[in-house]
């Protein structure tokens, strides 16, 4: 498994995204993923599967430092008593001492973003948290909580793909050092509508949620965590990692529409910020 070094944290960079995962079907998922080699899972206070992960981390027989999991306190939770509240939350049902990285999931409309920078920081000098991050945060505010509140920012989540172009949000986390971690890094399920992507894709022997995952994969500081319940697609997920693009395959990439956002919520920031 590819790794990079983020905050002196080692982390994998193909991760399992459980969102929409709840129950024995989450558990069950999370025990696959990693015994097939998976060691990065993300989960969420909202995803309401928190304890679903803990079962499948404490049953798996693998050491808790071996593994990174990341959760995440939801955008009305973002006072400095209810972050409180939502990490120990998050931790008895995770059934874990700490989390590696703790992320604001969404930034909310009128969040004191130095408070809640704050208390995650304090969490994380106690132990709670190995670092922390932020999901969801368009330039201005990334750029408020980097230069700003200079908070040590360890990523930032974001929907990200091959029909969504985040140049120039990428271009200031990298100038900043702050991987981007892309969700929904499949499209949700659209890319198989795209010829140029299936040509892609036979060119190499591979499909084109393959390519659209090692496009990810192979740039500098960026993560993915697809979300995948079943064991063939958590193992055909696993091949992005060895498939090389050419410069014609990302030529072709970069021609197709970068407008394709899919998870916009009513109280999502101002993107273009």
């Amino acid at each position: 498994m590819d790794r990079i070094t983020i905050q002196g944290l080692q982390v994998p960079k193909l991760g399992l995204g459980t969102f929409r995962l709840q129950g024995e079907p989450c558990r069950a998922a999370v025990e696959s993923a990693l015994a097939l080699g998976y060691r990065h899972i993300d989960t969420a206070e909202m995803y309401a599967n928190e304890d679903a992960v803990g079962d499948a981390v404490a049953s798996s027989g693998i050491a808790r430092d071996q593994i990174h999991i990341t959760t995440k306190v939801w955008w009305q939770n973002l006072a400095p008593d209810a972050i409180r509240r939502a990490f120990d939350a998050s931790l008895a049902k995770l059934k874990t001492d700490y989390v590696d990285f703790y992320l604001i999931h969404w930034p909310a409309p009128d969040m004191d973003l130095a408070a809640a920078l704050r208390t995650l920081l304090s969490i994380k000098e106690q132990g709670g948290a190995r670092a922390i991050g932020v999901c969801n945060f368009p330039v201005a505010l990334l750029k408020q909580a980097v230069e700003q509140l200079q908070a040590p920012i360890a990523c930032n989540q974001i929907e990200y793909h091959v029909l969504l172009g985040q140049s120039r949000l990428c271009d200031y986390a990298q100038r900043h050092g702050i991987p981007i971690v892309a969700y929904a890094p499949l499209a949700q399920g659209r890319l198989a509508s795209y010829p140029q992507l299936q040509a892609i894709a036979d060119k190499h022997g591979a499909t084109p949620s393959q390519v659209a995952l090692a496009w990810l994969l192979q740039q500098d500081n960026v993560l993915a965590i697809p979300k995948s319940g079943s064991p063939a697609s958590q193992r055909s997920n696993l091949v992005a990692l060895d498939l090389k693009l050419d410069d014609d395959d990302r030529a072709a990439i970069a021609r197709l529409p970068k407008d394709q956002r899919f998870v916009n919520p009513p109280f999502a920031p101002q993107w273009d910020e």
